[in-house]
Formats: C-alpha cells, sequence, structure tokens
C-alpha cells in the first residue's frame, strides 16, 4: 500500500510539475520559476504568423508599422485600417505588379490626401518602400525634412506633399529623384529661391504656389518641359524671361498671378503655340500687349488683370478663335478695336477699371493722365506690333464656357481634387470629360485613347473603383496617377 501510495503520489506530482513546465516545451523563451504556493503565470502570447500576398510586401509592414507608431494625429482613424498582412487594403495604400516583375505583387502607390494626419517627418518612411511610384499627401500635417534615400526609388514619378507644414528652403533631394514626372509642393512654407535645375528636371507638371519663394524668375525658365507650370502666390520679381520661348513645345497652363513681377511682356510668349491658360494678374507688369499674342491659336484663358499695361489692346488678340476670357481689369490701356469690342459685349473680353471713357465703370481722367505723364521704357519696341504667324483674316468666335479641363486653377485650391487624374484627363483633349458631383464626395473620369475607353472613379470614401465597359473581356488593370485604369485587350 504505501510502495503503490508512493507511485500514485508521484505520479501525480510529475504530472503537476510537466504541466506547469508545459511552456517551455511550446516554444516559449523562458519560464517563471516555481516557488512554492506561488501563483502561476501565464506565458506570453505566441505572436500571431502573418501570411503575405507577396515577399515585397512583407519587407514593407515593419516600415509602415513604424510610421503609424510616428502619427500623432489621426481624426478620420485611418490607422486603424493598418493591421494584419493584407496591406493593398489599408486605406491609402494600392498595389499592382512592379515593372521589374509583372508576377509579383508591391506597394505601388500612397493616397493620403485629406487624411489630416500629423507625423513630425517622413523620413524613414516613403524612401525606404523600393517600389513606391506615387505619393499623393495633399492636407494633413506633416513636417520635417526629406531623405537625400528617396533618391533611391527607381520607380516614384509622382509626388505631392501640398498643403502640408513643411518650412525652410526648398528641399533639394528632390531633384534626386531619377523619374519624376510630378512635383506638386503648393501650400507650404518654403522660403528663399528656387534651384534653376528644376527647370532643367524633365518634369510634366510643377505647382509651386502659395509658398513663400523670393527671387527673379530664373532665365532658363524656358528650359523646362512642365505642361502645367504655377508659381502663383510667391514673391517672384522681374520680368518675365524671352527664354520662355524655348518651352513652346510644352508649355499649356502657365499661373504666374499675385507675384512682384515687373518689365514688359515679351515678344516671345506669341510662341508659345501649346498655350491654353495664361494668368499673370496681380503683378507689376507694364507695357503694351504684344501683337504676337495673336498667334497663340489654342488660347482660350488669358488675365492680365490689375497690371499696369496701357496702350491699345490687339485687335489680333481680339481675334483668337478659341478664346473664352480675356481679363484686362485694372490696367490702362486707352484704345479697343471693332473685334474687341465685340468681345466686351459677348461677355468674353473684361475691360473696367481703364482709360476708356466710352466704356462704363473706368478710371477718372485725372488718374489716367497721371500715369500717362509716367516715364515708359520697354525693350525693343519695334517687336510689339510684329506678328510672326499668319492670323485668320475673318475671326470666330467661340461660345462661352470653356472646352478643356483645365487643371492649373484648381492648383489653387488648398484642398485639392486629384491634380494627377485632372492631368490625365486634360492631356487627352477634348475627348475627355471631369465631373464631380454636387456634394464633392466623388470625381468622375471618363476619356479615350485610340480604340479603348477608360473611365475611373475617386471616392472620397478612398474607395478607387472602375466600371468596365461591355465588350472587354480580360481587365488588365494598372496603376496611373493615383487611380486605377484598364488597358485594352489586345
Amino acid at each position: 500500500m504505501y510502495q503503490m501510495g508512493s507511485i500514485s503520489l508521484c505520479s501525480k506530482s510529475l504530472l503537476h510539475i510537466s504541466i506547469l513546465f508545459l511552456p517551455c516545451f511550446i516554444g516559449v523563451t523562458y519560464c517563471q520559476k516555481f516557488q512554492g504556493l506561488s501563483p502561476l503565470i501565464s506565458p506570453p502570447l505566441i505572436p500571431e504568423i502573418l501570411n503575405f500576398l507577396d515577399q515585397r510586401l512583407s519587407s514593407v509592414y515593419p516600415i509602415i508599422q513604424v510610421f503609424k507608431d510616428t502619427i500623432t494625429s489621426d481624426p478620420f482613424n485611418i490607422t486603424e485600417t493598418w493591421v494584419g498582412p493584407d496591406i493593398c487594403n489599408y486605406k491609402g495604400f494600392y498595389c499592382t505588379s512592379p515593372p521589374d516583375n509583372k508576377s509579383a505583387v508591391a506597394l505601388a502607390s500612397i493616397d493620403f490626401n485629406g487624411f489630416q494626419l500629423s507625423a513630425t517627418a517622413l523620413d524613414g518612411f516613403i524612401d525606404q518602400l523600393p517600389d513606391l511610384a506615387l505619393f499623393h499627401a495633399n492636407s494633413n500635417k506633416f513636417s520635417g525634412t526629406i531623405s537625400p534615400k528617396i533618391t533611391k526609388l527607381p520607380f516614384l514619378y509622382e509626388l505631392d506633399i501640398s498643403n502640408n507644414n513643411f518650412h525652410g528652403s526648398f528641399p533639394m533631394e528632390i531633384l534626386g529623384i531619377p523619374g519624376l514626372s510630378f512635383l506638386d509642393i503648393r501650400f507650404n512654407f518654403f522660403t528663399g529661391t528656387v534651384p534653376p535645375q528644376v527647370f532643367t528636371k524633365g518634369l510634366d507638371v510643377l505647382f509651386l504656389n502659395n509658398n513663400n519663394f523670393s527671387q527673379k524668375l530664373p532665365e532658363n525658365l524656358g528650359s523646362t518641359t512642365v505642361r502645367y507650370l504655377t508659381l502663383a502666390n510667391n514673391k517672384f520679381i522681374g520680368p518675365i524671361p524671352r527664354s520662355i520661348i524655348k518651352a513652346s513645345a510644352t508649355l499649356r497652363e502657365v499661373l504666374l498671378l499675385n507675384n512682384l513681377l515687373t518689365g514688359c511682356l515679351p515678344y516671345e510668349l506669341g510662341f508659345l503655340r501649346e498655350l491654353v491658360l495664361f494668368d499673370a494678374g496681380n503683378n507689376l507688369l507694364t507695357g503694351p500687349l504684344p501683337s504676337s499674342l495673336g498667334c497663340l491659336a489654342k488660347l482660350e484663358q488669358f488675365n492680365l488683370t490689375g497690371n499696369l499695361l496701357y496702350g491699345q489692346v490687339p485687335e489680333v488678340v481680339c481675334a483668337l478663335g478659341n478664346l473664352v476670357n480675356l481679363s484686362l481689369s485694372s490696367n490702362y490701356f486707352t484704345e479697343l478695336g471693332p473685334t474687341c469690342r465685340k468681345l466686351v459685349n459677348s461677355g468674353v473680353l473684361e475691360i473696367k477699371k481703364n482709360c476708356i471713357h466710352d466704356l462704363p465703370d473706368q478710371r477718372s481722367v485725372l488718374e489716367c493722365d497721371a500715369f500717362s505723364l509716367q516715364p515708359r521704357d520697354c525693350p525693343n519696341p519695334a517687336s510689339f506690333n510684329l506678328i510672326p504667324c499668319k492670323v485668320p483674316s475673318s475671326p470666330s468666335h467661340p461660345s462661352i464656357g470653356p472646352k478643356r479641363n483645365l487643371v492649373s486653377y484648381r492648383a489653387l485650391l488648398r484642398h485639392a481634387v486629384c491634380m494627377s487624374l485632372l492631368v490625365h484627363l486634360a492631356l487627352t483633349g477634348p475627348s475627355a470629360m471631369y465631373n464631380r458631383d454636387h456634394e464633392g464626395s466623388t470625381e468622375y473620369g471618363a476619356w479615350e485613347a485610340g480604340d479603348a475607353r477608360y473611365e475611373a472613379t475617386r471616392d472620397y470614401d478612398l474607395l478607387y473603383t472602375i466600371p468596365i465597359p461591355k465588350g472587354w473581356e480580360d481587365p488588365s488593370f494598372h496603376l496611373t496617377g493615383g487611380i486605377i485604369g484598364k488597358q485594352p485587350t489586345s
């Protein structure tokens, strides 16, 4: 009996000990020492094993989580979705196949537009995402600096950090991004000068408006390849450089309004054959309007309101066939021909607060006389009457209303819509359409390229969808400008 009882007691003790130390045998790294009747302490939980769709996603997971920990404000609880291995379904993150491996899945695009996230730096985040092609972060509260490591990203071609809290000089690191074509740093607090290398970078889109840049417009401005150039609402000074003629094949929209520009309009402006929009309102520009502007056959919007321009408004300018709005108010023009007067009657030409005294709402005679006594000195005065093209003998005037999606004016809005989508639609010409619902929460775009029709919807619940047209069989998606586009099947 004793022996049997001892065996039974021993067995029970061994069973208790084995239960006590069982966590040691299932991968726990340490055991709590058992002392007397001390209560059993629960072992640490075994971490969940995360299964990622692709190795490229697993490598960026810890980078995202570290960045998440640096966010100090998240009013819309965006980061609550940044949990688990399904990175492609995190709000603001979008995946596709990278250019170097079509069978892989990688984090290709980040769109934080409107999230209002606060973080002290982006260093260690975007520069550590090797497959990133697009980064859009309009209307957040990011600050700090841009890491030099961003130049190592081989696929990055769109960078939008607009409407944030960035301070200091122009972020030179951006210039080292090899494939950059879209740069938007508007509505920040950058100061100083814009490096001339910006205008030789090979960009398509450059939005620098609403900062505190202060300098002369660089002499190499015309070396730019951009189609959409917005330098508005800064402190640029000096004349518009004559080198702008070099951009005659590319410039479509130019916004220079609300700066401190001086000097006379260069004759070379008339060679910008692709120009659709030019706005240099509210500066200190002076002199007559060059007749060469009559060669801008594609021009739709032309604004020089609030300058010191004078003389006659050239009839060849008013005869431009695509002109929708010509704003010349608050200058000192003195003469207006019959073609221009027709535009006044149709509402195309705005000419208030000038010195044309047979029209209403003009400056006083006293004010106009005082201005006429001021010295006038424009270089090459003979060039203002030159017309370097053949102009139509009988002008045709369009019906009022823009024909295209004018991108640049939307860049003057702090909380802008998806600029990449607008740029893409505008580049496709009149076949494209753009629309936004009455609450402003959804954007829709459609365009045609060859025999294919593209449609995209940007929902401000941060979802991207695409209606697939009938007759398209195998959908093959690609990521472009923060939207999903569908390629036609061959």
